[in-house]
């Protein structure tokens, strides 16, 4: 059975330093950290992405990804999201597919999104870096069908997806999503948020956690990674018991 690793998504603690979150991943018994381009590590920032690389490693975490806030079609450089991911040690960039919902999409404004991550795929592979799509509303990456078009139409090897529930719905809609993208999916981004965008600890969806992990853990190429993001109130304290919880999930 394969692995994965659990971790945590720097932008749940954006009020802290980045030391703050790496002393909080490791007390928590955690292995991996997604740093986040808004806060912590700035695009274009080397140097700073250097130290925390630096930082991360020497608490005996690794830095799994960067969280950027590239949005294929908003002519933004994807050169210093990359110069920072490389700082980082990570092969895995997570952007955004546009600003616009699938079921508003022109086809033109389509044609645009899938232009441009092709080419900043093309730019990520030769620097030996991922790309993974942020499956979350709008965007076109915001059903299973529109993520999985994206990912036939751009047809790189270098992008991948996220997975994460989708907010209110149901415990089968969103196992049904995973399924759909499972072979595509490189990192689950993990919280409970019920009914809609309340933030409920792990445990309170239990039926959802238990049986996606059952079902990660045995597929053919589970995530790499499980990143909680965000916890009840923001509140630091309750990471322990948070990550706790996602390491049982992972020990089914």
């Amino acid at each position: 059975m394969t692995k994965i690793r659990p971790g945590l998504c720097s932008v749940t603690f954006r009020s802290l330093d980045a030391e703050e979150v790496i002393g909080l991943a490791a007390e928590a018994g955690l292995e991996v950290i997604e740093w986040g381009a808004d806060v912590h590590v700035p695009a274009g920032d080397i140097e700073r992405a250097a130290h925390v690389a630096t930082e991360t490693a020497d608490a005996g975490l690794t830095s799994c990804s960067y969280g950027s806030y590239f949005r294929a079609g908003a002519d933004e450089e994807l050169t210093p999201v990359l110069d920072s991911a490389e700082a980082l040690g990570v092969d895995r960039v997570r952007v955004w597919a546009g600003r616009l919902g699938s079921a508003e999409a022109s086809d033109e404004h389509w044609a645009g999104i899938v232009s441009r991550l092709r080419d900043a795929a093309a730019e990520a592979e030769a620097r030996g870096i991922g790309l993974a799509l942020e499956f979350h509303s709008g965007t076109l990456a915001d059903t299973a069908p529109t993520t999985l078009r994206l990912l036939a139409d751009v047809n790189s090897p270098a992008l991948s997806t996220y997975w994460q529930p989708t907010v209110a719905a149901t415990v089968d809609t969103v196992l049904g999503e995973y399924r759909d993208l499972a072979a595509h999916t490189s990192a689950a981004h993990v919280f409970s948020w019920w009914p809609a965008q309340e933030r409920l600890p792990l445990r309170a969806r239990d039926a959802l956690w238990t049986r996606f992990f059952a079902e990660a853990l045995a597929s053919s190429r589970p995530p790499r990674d499980a990143l909680l993001e965000f916890v009840p109130g923001d509140d630091p304290s309750l990471l322990q018991g948070e990550a706790a919880a996602l390491r049982s999930y992972l020990s089914i």
